[in-house]
């Protein structure tokens, strides 16, 4: 007994231990009571530029409360509840107090905030307007307050993500009009392929960017409120309605239509509480616009390798750095940016299988949506923000451009050959031909072009005048890259001053 006895004793000694030096680790973390801090730590794509606060806990709430003074405002202007009550609510929605770690836990009650949250608003409305506590959330539902919050949270952060992409096309247009002539090697399967410009390559990722902003205005342009009632049927509203001016067989299409109007949002073509269309529309092109910035970032990091080297990040302060390596300079920017838009499409794949939607309101494929529209938010408008950084700061290093291209002594214009040595040796025999002197070259020691010269057959064969040399010059092989740049420039209106 006293041996177990003693054993026993020393496992809680070593247990105290053992939770002391936990707490020595942690000090200094401010770990709060309740719930903890998400600041994007596991994600600093989106960490510090503003987003967090855009879209936190608190700014769902101020939405909701937004809605429902919508709704409000709506319902007077239509002569369904006095114009008194609007404000009254609005006044309510000014002064009540949400402790919003609370709402969340005692959300779990009803499956959505939208319950607990209408009875904060009554109270608060109770304290500044009691005539008006009865016109509270009047004949609406759940999910009309929470997806018109929904949509108008998207939209400001749409806007905002269109900024940073406008930012990144004018950085990007002015990088393809410097460099439209720079020639550079072009790459197929990670090898060479032929020679192509900086400037060319810089236009296809503007064109991308200019692409996915043009279906990004589209769809915040598009973005519905939503107002249903119950199953879809607007009755609840229609009935509150009756025995006023407002009264009719389409008074609920009426009020929809004011209550977008109040928020800014696009007019319902009817209730969409089962058919996900507008979610999916999100997914996508927040899919889009990550995966456009997300070529140019991956594009970026082939470039800044130590051995290619042919652009660099724009170097800031503790940018870039290694825990360990001191000489490291990271391409930071690019990889968070990679980092977003291989997360993306897992979560908007969440927003389109939502679109299986039972019956008129969905057990589960509705509360599905939130967290992941939320991330695929925050993700695609740290991106945005992070490449425009990359791209107003991208440094091009035009001798490695050259150098790169030069690495195989002239055999990325082998096309060329071919297509000139065609009519005089017949196709096949000249591509094999071409292939034979690439060979050759693969130990190092001899150039394409050395090893082209040494075959005076083929040198007797050329027209007068016309040279290897000549015919290896890239610059002389760059297609219509040049006039490429050119359309691509056309499509870009540079933001107005100021």
């Amino acid at each position: 007994m006293n041996g177990d006895s003693e054993h026993q004793d020393s496992r809680h000694r070593s247990d105290e231990r053992r939770h002391d030096e936990q707490r020595d680790s942690s000090s200094g973390i401010e770990a709060g009571t309740g719930a903890g801090v998400d600041a994007g730590l596991l994600a600093p794509v989106y960490a510090d530029n503003g987003i967090l606060a855009a879209l936190s806990d608190e700014a769902w709430v101020a939405a909701m409360l937004e809605a429902e003074v919508a709704l409000a405002r709506a319902q007077a202007a239509l002569g369904v509840i006095p114009a008194e009550s609007a404000e009254g609510i609005a006044e309510g929605a000014r002064s009540a107090r949400i402790d919003v770690e609370s709402l969340a836990q005692r959300s779990r009650g009803a499956a959505n905030p939208v319950v607990v949250l209408v009875q904060e608003l009554t109270a608060a409305v109770a304290a500044v307007a009691p005539a008006a506590v009865g016109h509270v959330h009047l004949g609406s539902t759940s999910q009309d307050i929470l997806d018109s919050a929904a949509m108008l949270l998207t939209v400001r952060v749409l806007d905002g993500i269109d900024r940073d992409l406008s930012r990144t096309a004018t950085a990007l247009a002015a990088l393809a009009r410097e460099h439209r002539d720079t020639p550079m090697a072009a790459r197929t399967l990670a090898q060479h392929a032929v020679p192509t410009t900086f400037g060319l390559k810089a236009a296809g990722w503007l064109g991308s960017v200019l692409d996915a902003s043009a279906r990004l205005r589209a769809t915040a342009a598009g973005l519905p409120a939503q107002l249903g009632g119950a199953a879809g049927t607007l009755a609840a509203y229609q009935e509150y309605a009756r025995g006023t001016a407002a009264e009719g067989p389409e008074h609920g299409i009426e009020l929809a239509a004011r209550f977008a109007a109040e928020l800014g949002l696009a007019e319902p073509a009817g209730p969409w509480h089962s058919l996900r269309m507008p979610l999916c529309d999100i997914g996508w092109v927040l899919s889009a616009v990550t995966g456009a910035l997300g070529k140019f970032a991956l594009d970026v990091q082939g470039m800044s390798r130590t051995e290619v080297g042919e652009v660099a990040e724009p170097a800031a302060g503790g940018r870039g750095v290694s825990s360990a390596m001191p000489q490291k300079r990271n391409p930071v920017l690019a990889v968070l940016v990679v980092s977003a838009a291989r997360q993306l499409p897992l979560y908007t794949a969440v927003l389109t299988q939502s679109m299986l939607a039972e019956d008129e309101r969905a057990p589960g494929a509705w509360h599905a949506e939130w967290q992941p529209l939320r991330e695929a938010l925050r993700l695609t408008a740290g991106a945005a923000r992070t490449a425009a950084e990359l791209a107003e700061g991208l440094e091009v290093h035009p001798s490695a451009l050259r150098r790169n291209l030069d690495l195989t002594g002239g055999s990325i214009v082998s096309e060329r050959l071919n297509v000139a040595l065609a009519p005089l040796l017949g196709k096949v025999e000249a591509k094999r031909l071409l292939a034979e002197c690439a060979r050759e070259t693969a130990g190092g020691e001899r150039t394409f072009a050395d090893v082209l010269k040494s075959h005076a057959d083929l040198l007797a064969k050329l027209p007068a005048g016309v040279t290897v040399d000549d015919l290896l010059a890239p610059e002389e092989y760059l297609g219509a890259a040049g006039a490429l740049v050119d359309r691509a420039l056309r499509r870009h209106t540079p933001p107005a001053a100021g």
